[in-house]
């Protein structure tokens, strides 16, 4: 059990701090190397030369190419944890620092010993980015070194920071936020390398939101505050009752005496009688002890003791002994014969007055303790003894766990007290404070489920904090299954004096943590009213199991100088003199303000600060300005109608977030919630037209949008899932999250340009230009942002020209298999896809369950063409296929598209079952084969066999039009009809291919001449007869795909599930025998959903498998261990799988899947051999072109020769006199014409 921190002193001491030595280690521990880098991955080397255009395409709304180790498929943290992010080369996010709650603030300090960056929020644990790393404790601040990678936690604090300033000029650290720390409450400091520095104003009576730094150098302080001041005790002390009665009481040197040797005797009595049942005596002339121990830590302030006067005896001396911390107590007390005020340590005197009830003693020093030991040295008469024992404190609390309340023998008018509902067990303490309840409640989870309520001992009216203590998940192993809760109640009598209770918190932090649920007026307990805070579980988690936990509320009662109304301006190192406050023109302008005013944010920019929050003063709504030392304040262009919450500062430009909708006056449209103001010009701009919720948090972040030179963006984060409509930008559906890019003018979701996709909760920023920006958050990102198939290069992605929806989130979780999801309607995104280069078209056709934007502003559903030779034009089938269809199998014979899959609708008049064909030279429905019927009427696979043209369609029917053919079905082109493959199968197939031109593989679960079920099979068109493949019967289970592992198909591989155990499975046929490929590397859950061999540009380690120049790509959900989901991976032999591509889902809490990978030439096995460059290349096209003309005038002067020979031809004379006049030319043809005579020329 741990126990309570002492909260004072009677005296300050010297004690060792240890941050001085936190920081030096920290400083140097680390080595260099865990500085923050990025290990590349190995490249994949795919050959792509051969195969034209490559599409992946499958259920994604970002995809990324697997290029460093520390990638991954990771979803979002859906558990309220954050982490600090950096960015790889390749753009994407990386966690280099974990914690179990929210980083809430960043900021970086240059020190003596290089850049530290402090990290604040409500966590209270640590740890590196590996899945092994441990935990450390850290309350609410740690360090970071981006130089050495270590991280340290800061101890000495407890609660939350909401707001960091590093102050560079005086290498302090400013903090604020909702904890206690040193002597100070929700403002502290820390002085670089030292220590943590007590403010003068030793804080806050409430909590502060923000803190920034003036342009005359004094700190400001923004909250909701209303004075200096730090937890006050009440104007009555002592007066909460520390229960005596359920403790467990032991004691030694008892007597024997019947009545009188129960320790027990001495609890709940105040009466102070003696006598059997009352008093609990020693024996005779013997020294002893009583001892109570408690399952629960406390804070005792007062020790009242009743002595006993039975017999003549009594106690004389004792001394109080905490526990387990052995330390002897130092008292205080009134001495009942001079009056005065005494001490005492080890001795302490009880008198043996009998006109005296009971003396009083006061702790010197608050310790923590669960257990105490009070040993009696001295004694009057006989022995000694007690009449009774009371133990009193001022923290006033209310346990889940009743016995730890008030005692009900105490006769008080409103103890404190709880009532539970639900199944509530009693969990022992651990490491916490104190046992508590817990509760294991199953889905659905409901308000209902369980609930505590804790109702206070609160004796005096004033101003309070009201915190919640859960204690950590890690000491009773339910990290996986705690969630959220609600906390609701009402503090006043009168409703209109205080906001109700409203919280929503998470319970997954690893070590016990407090977090302020409500701060402000409470009324004392009276009449008819109680205050109460009820807690439940958070209604309709996503949790199968949740572990609910309950252990205690503290209400500390706030001391306040008063004079301040959210606002205060601190000069270091000047003293603080209240009756000054209104000196600064800050705090003046915070008393104008309207009571319960509250600042949310503060930023300085070009010599003036911004104060925002919810607020008025004046003319003033909820934004103002203080420039320099300026006496007045100024008014924001107006301000804003609604309360801001975040504000973010770059350059002119003050980007807010919060739940406005306009200025003030009206004058600036479409402020929906998040705004920009132009500090320069003086006027506000909408983003967009906004968003349709709360903006929680506005984020600065930098991206490359257009260039490789990073620029600020802004993200904003809150309740909200739509950005609206603005000009020709329709509405985007998010989830909470955007990315404002003010460089476009637009948000990064609607840019048609190649960027990162981010999806999740960014809370906090440090940028930096000069070295790695750093973010803190939950964030899931792509290297690209793309709905449904990207274009794969060598080494890239690109996006398709076509406009795919997001994918709603399904509840299967990812890729169902085929026989069963397409009836189902739990298969989403594309499922497959085929381009058309026939008579001169350039088409590339996607299938699958989508919905998609035509270039028309149509809306296509499940197929789209998508038309390269006019200029990307994109349009759908025509509206006669119902929108629940989804295309599974796509192929193109001749003008004509085979369409399959769960398809219905009603073509021409005609009804369409399981397939539809479409003319792409006419871009019409042709004559529809007849539909096919039977078991769920679905088609799966289609394989065109060359020679014939004949398409075969492969799935779960039985019939095709009235021709029976279960399973396997073939369609002639040229007569127009189906046929049978085949009379001796039966079953449903999942996939098929063409091994040879005769030979044609199904895969799925079939029988073969009515006999025993096999799960890949083998069709001979040339007899047409089925059998099973070779050892078939070695395969675990039905076979979903199936492609070929050499170019003349004698060797396959193979992916199904296995019927033992559901497990997927992979295996190849090496043309003789059967062998399992990585049944130890595909963890359960994996999910394949296509394969395919690829050639190497570079060759791998040689395997028995696969070829050292090929690899098998595997795509689907593949759970690899160590490492996690990826969408596709690489197979090299020898249990080598490395992740290929990772795609992530339009909501970030699911991973995303791919589908398949088709390509423009299907030559996988073709090598592509080196490339000459293309200089080479025409320089020897030129030597070659003055080859052939050197050889063309060659041949054209021995040709002229014989010809003059066989002419009978004589030389001329050499006389110049006729030369150029006597010259005739010969034409080119008769240079050959008399090659074939012979003799002279007849005249």
């Amino acid at each position: 059990m741990r126990l309570p921190f002492g909260r004072r002193q009677a005296a300050r001491r010297d004690t060792f701090s240890p941050i001085p030595l936190i920081l030096s280690l920290f400083i140097s521990a680390a080595s260099p190397a865990g500085a923050i880098s990025f290990t590349p991955a190995p490249p994949a080397n795919l050959d792509l030369s051969q195969l034209g255009r490559v599409v992946l395409a499958g259920d994604f709304s970002g995809i990324s190419l697997y290029q460093f180790e520390e990638q991954s498929e990771g979803l979002s943290q859906n558990n309220g944890s954050d982490q600090l992010l950096a960015r790889m080369p390749n753009g994407l996010f990386a966690p280099i620092v974990n914690t179990d709650a929210t980083i809430r603030t960043m900021c970086d300090l240059d020190t003596d010993n290089g850049t530290v960056v402090v990290l604040g929020g409500n966590f209270t644990s640590i740890r590196g980015p590996d899945a092994d790393a441990k935990a450390m404790q850290s309350n609410a601040i740690a360090l970071f070194n981006p130089n050495t990678g270590a991280v340290t936690p800061l101890p000495g604090l407890s609660g939350q920071v909401n707001a960091l300033l590093c102050d560079q000029d005086k290498k302090t650290v400013y903090l604020g936020g909702s904890f206690v720390g040193a002597n100070s409450t929700n403002a502290l400091a820390w002085n670089g390398d030292k220590e943590w520095v007590n403010l003068p104003f030793a804080g806050f009576n409430g909590p502060v939101t923000s803190i920034t730094k003036a342009s005359n150098g004094n700190i400001i302080f923004g909250g909701s505050f209303t004075g200096l001041g730090n937890a006050s005790t009440p104007s009555t002390p002592d007066g909460q009752i520390i229960n005596l009665s359920t403790a467990s009481i032991t004691s030694g040197s008892s007597t024997t005496t019947t009545g009188f040797r129960d320790p027990k005797n001495i609890v709940c009595k105040t009466g102070g009688e003696d006598g059997p049942g009352n008093t609990w005596l020693l024996q005779d002339n013997t020294p002893g002890f009583w001892n109570a121990k408690f399952r629960h830590g406390f804070q005792p302030t007062k020790l009242r003791l009743y002595n006993t006067h039975q017999d003549g005896r009594g106690t004389k001396t004792w001394r109080f002994t905490a526990l387990p911390i052995n330390g002897i107590m130092n008292f205080t007390y009134i001495d009942p014969v001079t009056r005065q005020n005494a001490s005492c340590t080890s001795e302490c005197p009880l008198s043996d007055d009998t006109s005296i009830k009971f003396q009083d003693f006061h702790f010197v020093n608050v310790i923590g303790m669960n257990e105490f030991r009070l040993d009696i040295s001295a004694f009057y008469g006989n022995g000694g003894g007690l009449n009774g024992i009371e133990l009193f404190a001022d923290d006033i609390l209310s346990y889940a766990v009743n016995d730890f309340n008030e005692p009900s023998c105490a006769g008080l008018e409103s103890p404190s007290t709880a009532t539970t509902t639900g199944p509530w067990t009693v969990t022992p303490s651990h490491s916490s404070t104190a046992e508590y309840l817990t509760a294991q409640l199953t889905a659905p989870i409901t308000n209902d489920s369980a609930s505590v309520v804790f109702t206070p001992d609160i004796r005096e009216s004033g101003h309070y904090s009201v915190n919640l203590y859960t204690p950590g998940c890690l000491q009773d192993n339910t990290c996986p299954t705690r969630g959220q809760i609600r906390l609701t109640g009402q503090m006043t009598a009168d409703p209109t004096k205080s906001v109700p209770i409203s919280v929503d918190l998470y319970q997954t932090n690893n070590f016990d943590k407090y977090d302020q649920i409500y701060f402000g007026l409470i009324d004392a307990s009276s009449g008819g009213f109680r205050p109460r805070v009820t807690m439940t579980p958070l209604a309709g988690q996503d949790l199968s199991q949740m572990t609910f936990v309950a252990q205690r509320i503290g209400f500390t009662l706030i001391n306040s100088t008063g004079g301040l109304n959210g606002l205060y301006e601190y000069t270091p190192g000047s003293a603080v003199n209240t009756s000054e406050f209104m000196k600064s023109a800050f705090n003046r302008l915070g008393a104008s303000f309207s009571t319960g005013s509250a600042v949310n944010a503060l930023a300085t920019t070009g010599g003036t600060t911004y104060i925002a929050g919810n607020f008025t003063s004046g003319s003033i709504r909820n934004i103002v300005s203080l420039k320099g030392d300026d006496a007045k304040a100024q008014a924001v262009a107006g301000g804003l109608n609604g309360e801001i919450h975040s504000m973010f500062a770059n350059g002119t430009k003050l980007f807010v977030g919060g739940t406005f909708t306009s200025t003030t006056d009206n004058s600036a449209k479409d402020l929906n919630n998040v705004a920009v103001y132009d500090t320069s010009k003086k006027n506000w701009k909408a983003l967009g037209a906004g968003v349709n919720g709360r903006v929680a948090r506005v984020v600065g972040m930098t991206m490359n949008i257009s260039s490789s030179t990073p620029e600020v963006v802004v993200s904003v984060n809150g309740d909200f899932n739509q950005l609206l409509a603005f000009g020709a930008n329709p509405a985007v559906k998010v989830d909470g999250f955007g990315i404002w890019v003010p460089s476009q003018g637009n948000w990064l979701q609607n840019l048609d340009l190649p960027v990162e996709r981010i999806e999740g909760v960014l809370s906090a920023s440090v940028l930096n230009f000069t070295g790695p920006s750093l973010y803190s958050g939950s964030l899931v990102s792509s290297s690209l942002g793309a709905n449904g198939a990207a274009i794969l290069g060598s080494e890239t992605l690109g996006r398709l020209p076509v406009d795919i929806q997001p994918s709603a989130d399904s509840t299967s979780g990812g890729l169902a298999k085929r026989d069963s999801a397409l009836s189902g309607g739990n298969v989403k995104g594309v499922l497959t896809g085929v381009f058309d280069t026939n008579n001169d078209r350039n088409l590339t056709i996607l299938g699958g369950h989508f919905t998609a934007e035509a270039t028309d502003g149509s809306t296509i559903h499940n197929l789209l063409v998508l038309d390269g030779s006019d200029e990307d034009k994109v349009t759908g089938l025509e509206g006669q296929i119902s929108t629940n269809s989804t295309f599974a199998a796509l192929a193109v014979e001749g003008d004509i598209l085979f369409a399959g899959g769960d398809v219905a609708g009603t073509v021409n008049g005609d009804d369409v079952s399981g397939l539809v064909t479409y003319n792409l030279a006419s871009r019409s429905f042709n004559t529809q084969p007849p539909a096919l019927s039977g078991g769920n009427g679905t088609v799966s696979a289609i394989a065109v066999r060359s020679s014939t043209k004949d398409v075969y369609v492969g799935g779960s029917f039985t019939s095709a039009g009235s021709l029976g053919c279960p399973g396997v079905c073939y369609f002639s082109t040229t007569a127009s009809q189906w046929n049978r493959a085949g009379r001796n199968f039966d079953g449903n197939v999942s996939s098929l291919m063409w091994a040879t031109d005769d030979i044609l593989l199904a895969g799925g679960r079939f029988t073969i001449n009515n006999t025993a079920t096999t799960f890949l099979a083998r069709y001979d068109a040339s007899s047409q007869t089925w059998d099973a493949y070779p050892s078939a019967d070695q395969l675990p289970g039905p076979v979903d795909v199936v492609t070929a592992g050499t170019s003349d198909g004698n060797q396959i591989w193979v992916a199904g599930t296995s019927v033992e155990d559901g497990s997927a499975y992979l295996m190849k046929y090496d043309g003789s025998t059967w062998q399992r490929a990585g049944q130890s590397a595909l963890e359960p859950g994996s999910d394949i959903r296509g394969l395919q061999v690829f050639s190497l540009t570079a060759s791998h380690d040689p395997s028995p498998l696969v070829n050292e120049d090929e690899a098998l790509l595997i795509t689907g959900s593949i759970l690899l261990p160590g490492f996690g989901s990826a969408s596709a991976v690489l197979y090299t032999g020898n249990d080598n799988f490395t992740p290929f591509a990772l795609t992530t889902s339009s909501s970030g809490s699911s991973g995303g899947s791919i589908a398949r990978v088709f390509s423009e030439s299907n030559s996988f096995f073709a090598k592509g051999g080196s490339h000459m460059p293309l200089g080479f290349i025409v320089l020897i096209g030129l030597a070659i072109s003055l080859g052939l003309m050197l050889l063309i005038v060659a041949g054209g002067l021995v040709l002229d020769r014989l010809r003059k020979r066989r002419e009978g031809y004589v030389p001329a004379p050499t006389s110049m006199i006729d030369r150029g006049s006597g010259i005739a030319r010969i034409p080119p043809h008769e240079l050959l014409e008399g090659l074939g005579r012979r003799g002279a020329p007849h005249v």
